[in-house]
């Protein structure tokens, strides 16, 4: 067997080849030149973790000053919380940090050791592998633990990758000073509670300060920061949002002369104890003498970061874009999804469409391009190998990946779980040298971004399963009024992906009356948007029934109160008389309605409110009187449209009310849409717009109390004979609304109790004749009559002579209605 040299070893060919990665991550710590013990040396070696061992994050812990904690001193790859680790662990406890570090023995655990490791309830993902290092080059202080997603976890060559981690690994000197000593030069230390912070010397010199003119407050330097760079350095002084070794920004300072100067800051938040107050450590460093020494492992793990945040494959696309297009200078880079055996492009980079081939734009649709991967057998060899494939200029290709990089095609397959979740495509116009540094960059990149597309695949999803049990909660399409136009709009929050509780409804009711509804659950989850089905589901059956609108919404919220939930929900239940104009409007805890009248002068109602519902069992819910003009629109919304943490809900009502006034009530939709235009995602939206025309033709209607004595049928068949005399009804319909009032009153005379009313309605060429009683039971029509039956008849000839009949509940009792059809 031949044999060769290798650092000083004699170590035959095959072991060679097995040991390349490790013995390049021994020479990548090699290159760490910064200082033993500073925290950006450390930061770089556990970047090397993140290329050649194949986690997604390294971590170190260390004992603190009392040896009773394991403490997290710094991190690199995706955040902690994605794995649920902690901040710190009991030295004494049982966790494998501790175990390791009490041991001096390395770990190696599969997923379900190391939940032992995690908090569940905070863990994103729990299908990883953990590993736990003792770091020798630290005097056996600190650990290292890492973190990989692969199903394998971490090989025989990850875990020897790991050991010279670990050995290389040695802690910086703690940034807070001890009492009487001075700080390094380039940290500081912020006292959360009063606002003084202790700086280095080095840092005062980057702000262009002495010592004897600085007065000790944040302030003063916060003072000398851009203004546009202001909310993203305040954020860091949030102390929910701070978790160790999570944050790093750049931002700017003015000077005297000359344009701004970056400056970068790394940090974190140590909590505080009793006495003792939080404070944020960390340093400040000059970002223009760090940009010049960026290093592939550092554009890796800055890919890391930015794929932890992406949230939709869209997101995970453009990171992979704006991370790899500059450093490769490459001239155009495609990221496509695969979906079964297709290739579903979703970033183009750059995305005008003049900017890729031809085959692309002919046959793929433009710039958005889809295709079998059975078109490109290159690509698909590719894709079946698993592993980057590198082109240099001249080589012979398919068309379709020749003109994407005539001078070089790299193709990195995204493998994730055993499976491949897509393909990136590099291209460059003239003839480029690929070099192992470039190699590197692209095997290390494809992995992760293979495994965020996967999540982010998984996450959208979700996110339209989200959307859709959403869309199937609102009502599919809004009724056709009499006299009236309604629209609705409905934007679920993007701060989530939970389930909104907003919903809106349009209810058509007897007589040409409608009923509005707009509401609100507290909340955002799956709980949220089952009570808002649930009510909206309740509101719409007792307004059927024919209650008055505040019994309507009181039943609703006793029912809320039954179902012991500890959700309030808030809503505008709205009875509009389509015929004469007139509306009954009950608020509980929402948003009053907002009138735009037919002149283009608005108006918030000033509608008397109840508490929300769930709160009060015996609550009153005040109705107010609302007059509405031909051409007046009603504006129903929730507080997500309104209300913001820049502006209040009083602001957002007269925004609103300005937003009416100046749109054009012609169009509808344009004008929901107008008005949906400056919404603030961060809450879901519900706009239920509707315009009155009033009514063409007016129904003429009477009605008559059926006294039950033994001539009540001939007293109710005279009055409909006189009442459609009266209205010109011809003598062929008369007759046989004659026959249905007949039929009607002596069932509903016959087997119901209680008081029984007629009424009879003419509108246009349709009659209707409607029969009301006090019993619940809807009639049944028989399905089957003998020659020897004396009853059943009746429903069958109402069938017969009806152009449509049928039976709705109204206050506790039932409403038995025929429609006659009048020839002209």
């Amino acid at each position: 067997m031949p044999y060769k040299r290798c650092n000083g070893e004699v170590v035959s060919e095959g072991a060679a080849g097995r040991r390349t990665r490790a013995l390049r991550a021994e020479n990548a710590l090699t290159s760490v030149t910064d200082g033993p013990g500073s925290p950006e040396r450390l930061r770089r070696v556990l970047e090397q973790a993140l290329v050649f061992a194949g986690a997604s994050l390294a971590a170190v812990y260390t004992p603190g000053e009392d040896g009773d904690l394991l403490g997290l001193v710094e991190s690199a790859g995706v955040p902690r919380t994605v794995y649920g680790l902690r901040d710190s662990y009991p030295s004494s406890g049982d966790s494998p940090p501790a175990d390791a570090h009490r041991s001096g023995r390395p770990l190696f655990l599969g997923p379900e050791e190391a939940a032992a490791c995690s908090e569940p309830r905070r863990a994103v993902r729990r299908d990883f592998h953990l590993a736990v290092l003792p770091a020798h080059g630290d005097d056996g202080r600190a650990c290292l633990v890492a973190v990989s997603e692969d199903p394998h976890g971490f090989d025989d060559e990850d875990r020897k990758a790991l050991e010279l981690i670990a050995d290389a690994i040695v802690c910086p000197a703690p940034l807070v000073a001890a009492d009487g000593a001075e700080l390094r030069s380039n940290a500081f230390s912020l006292a959360m509670d009063t606002g003084r912070i202790e700086v280095g010397d080095g840092i005062l010199e980057l702000f262009g300060m002495n010592r004897a003119a600085f007065d000790g407050k944040v302030e003063t330097l916060l003072g000398l920061t851009v203004p546009e760079d202001l909310p993203s350095l305040m954020s860091l002084f949030e102390a929910g949002h701070m978790s160790i070794g999570d944050r790093e920004l750049e931002f700017r300072i003015l000077q005297l002369s000359g344009p701004p100067k970056w400056l970068r800051l790394r940090g974190r938040m140590l909590p505080g104890g009793e006495g003792t107050p939080s404070q944020l450590v960390g340093t400040v460093a000059d970002a223009s003498t760090l940009r010049s020494d960026i290093t592939d492992v550092a554009r890796v793990q800055r890919l890391a970061a930015a794929l932890s945040m992406a949230g939709t494959v869209r997101d995970v696309s453009q990171a992979v874009v704006s991370a790899l297009r500059a450093p490769l200078r490459a001239d155009r880079i495609a990221l496509a999804e695969l979906e079964n055996d297709r290739l579903v492009v979703t970033v183009l980079d750059p995305p005008e469409p003049e900017s890729w081939p031809e085959l692309w734009r002919l046959e793929w649709r433009s710039e958005w391009p889809e295709a079998p991967v059975r078109a490109m057998p290159t690509l698909a060899t590719a894709l079946r190998e698993g592993r980057a494939q590198i082109w240099p200029a001249g080589t012979v290709l398919e068309p379709a990946l020749a003109d994407v990089g005539p001078g070089g095609l790299a193709v990195l397959p995204l493998p994730a779980a055993g499976r491949m979740a897509g393909a990136c495509l590099i291209g460059w116009d003239t003839p480029h040298h690929f070099g192992p540094d470039e190699r590197a960059l692209l095997t290390a990149s494809a992995g992760l971004a293979g495994q965020a597309l996967m999540r982010a695949h998984a996450l959208d999803a979700e996110h339209e399963l989200v959307g859709m049990l959403q869309r199937q909660l609102l009502p599919r399409r809004l009724p056709k009024l009499p006299g009236a136009i309604a629209v609705a709009r409905y934007l679920p929050s993007t701060a989530g992906l939970e389930l909104g509780g907003d919903w809106y409804d349009v209810i058509p009711l007897l007589d040409n009356h409608v009923a509005l509804v707009i509401g609100d659950v507290q909340g955002h989850s799956a709980a949220a948007a089952t009570l808002m089905g649930q009510m909206r589901t309740a509101l719409r059956a007792y307004a059927v029934e024919g209650h008055s609108p505040d019994v309507v919404v009181a039943r609703a919220n006793r029912l809320l109160m039954d179902l012991e939930t500890d959700l309030f929900v808030t809503c505008v239940y709205l009875d509009l008389d389509l015929e004469e104009g007139t509306a009954w409007c009950v608020r509980a805890g929402h948003l009053p309605p907002v009138l735009r009248h037919p002149d283009g002068t608005t108006e918030i109602a000033e509608a008397d409110g109840g508490p929300p519902l769930g709160v009060v069992a015996q609550a009153d819910f005040p109705m107010t009187p609302l007059r509405l003009q031909p051409g007046t629109l009603i504006a129903l919304t929730t507080d997500g449209l309104v209300e913001s943490t820049e502006a209040d809900i009083d602001e957002g009502m007269n925004r609103l009310a300005h937003g009416l006034a100046v749109s054009d009530p012609d169009h509808l939709g344009l004008v929901a849409d107008a008005l949906l235009g400056g919404a603030r995602r961060s809450d879901d939206v519900a706009l239920l717009l509707l315009r009155y025309d009033g009514m063409a033709t007016h129904p003429l209607r009477e009605s008559w109390t059926v006294w039950r004595v033994p001539e009540a049928a001939r007293h109710a068949r005279r009055f409909t004979r006189r009442t459609l005399r009266v209205w010109g009804v011809p003598e062929d319909a008369m007759d046989t609304a004659l026959l249905v009032v007949s039929e009607l009153v002596t069932n509903a005379l016959v087997h119901t109790g209680g008081q029984v009313r007629l009424a009879l309605t003419l509108v246009g060429r349709r009659l209707r004749v409607s029969v009301a009683d006090a019993s619940p039971r809807t009639p049944v029509k028989p399905t089957n009559i003998g020659w020897e039956a004396t009853g059943g008849r009746g429903i069958l000839l109402v069938e017969a002579v009806s152009a449509a009949w049928g039976s709705v509940p109204v206050s506790g009792g039932k409403q038995v209605w025929s429609e006659i059809a009048l020839d002209d």
